[in-house]
């Protein structure tokens, strides 16, 4: 295992701050996300990933055009989706799009794949959602063909089949990155391990350690299908905020996080976030990594062991609907300090 790499990943949210209930408009709120992106990568930060979502209060329908931009404005940080919401969109233009973003960007486009955690998309482009596993397998599937070949011959239930045609822009990288991301299905962890491809897990609560089992599963499916360490890459995706202090990371966070997750609870039938829960999550063994850059570096440190070894750690913080300021200062610190406590270790 290498030097781990340090991220953020962002869902473009577009909501009202927590505190003042004033929303931005849409333009301004794509503007600080460039700023972002571009802040991340002068912060000497690894990885930049943008959701996918079909609802109103996101902006990132279409990530791939909004990382274009980005690649424009960044040198080094790799960008990528965070994730794709295979299941609904045509791996032909998701391979399109994303090698050219590879060209715009020198080589430094990545794609996470996955289900997604809403079903918008599969009535806005005509989709079953009973066909929700048979979708992402089939195209899954067809994605890997795409990327391993220019001329495909290939044949699905859900699409035209492919007869030889030639899948144009080529990418600039000799094969585009394919991550797969999961939540918490076995069967999802095994299929990233026989396939050989590397592995983001989400863990947006409870304890990280008990994610164990399901990363074991999938080193030993990919060692079982031939594939070695250097192939079978586990990265996490989880919630966090660097502040100056902890205090500050937590007062700024909590706001947004809660009404985030008590939103979504109510179409889920979970009951409102309390401070007390909050609370509970950003200690030592909980999943939020909020808190002043030690702090923080110590939890991902330990989240690293008890799973066996982490590649690539990214940090979602624009699910709390952060103020712009404390958002760009968790950047900074999260490149300046964190990382380099981490790859130090």
């Amino acid at each position: 295992m290498g030097v781990m790499q340090i991220g953020i990943d962002s869902f473009a949210a577009l909501v009202e701050d927590p505190i003042t209930h004033v929303k931005p408009t849409a333009a301004v709120r794509m503007a600080r996300l460039l700023e972002e992106i571009e802040l991340a990568d002068k912060a000497g930060l690894d990885f930049f990933g943008l959701g996918e979502h079909h609802r109103e209060e996101y902006l990132d329908a279409a990530p791939a055009v909004i990382l274009a931009a980005a690649a424009t404005q960044t040198k080094n940080i790799r960008l990528g989706s965070a994730v794709t919401v295979l299941s609904a969109a045509d791996p032909v233009r998701v391979h399109q799009e994303f090698a050219t973003l590879d060209l715009i960007s020198g080589g430094r486009a990545e794609i996470v794949v996955g289900r997604g955690s809403f079903i918008e998309s599969f009535p806005l482009f005509g989709l079953k959602l009973e066909d929700y596993d048979d979708l992402f397998i089939e195209k899954l599937d067809l994605l890997l063909k795409l990327r391993d070949e220019t001329y495909v011959n290939w044949s699905g239930k859900h699409r035209p089949a492919l007869t030889g045609q030639g899948v144009f822009p080529r990418p600039l990288q000799k094969k585009l990155p394919v991550w797969l991301g999961v939540g918490g299905t076995p069967a999802s962890f095994a299929r990233a391990g026989a396939l050989g491809l590397p592995l983001m897990v989400a863990i947006i609560g409870g304890e990280p350690h008990r994610f164990r089992p399901l990363i074991d599963l999938y080193r030993e499916a990919g060692k079982r299908a031939g594939y070695g360490d250097d192939v079978l890459k586990v990265g996490v995706h989880v919630l966090g905020l660097v502040g100056d202090t902890d205090q500050a990371a937590a007062d700024a966070f909590f706001p947004g996080y809660a009404a985030a997750f008590t939103k979504i609870g109510k179409e889920r039938g979970w009951p409102a976030v309390t401070r007390g829960q909050f609370e509970a999550l950003r200690r030592p063994k909980g999943a939020l990594m909020v808190g002043e850059p030690s702090f923080v570096a110590d939890k991902v440190a330990q989240m690293s062991e008890d799973l066996g070894g982490l590649e690539r750690v990214t940090f979602q913080m624009s699910v709390a609907a952060l103020r712009h300021e404390p958002m760009m200062r968790g950047i900074e610190l999260l490149g300046e300090k964190v990382a380099p406590l981490l790859r130090s270790k």
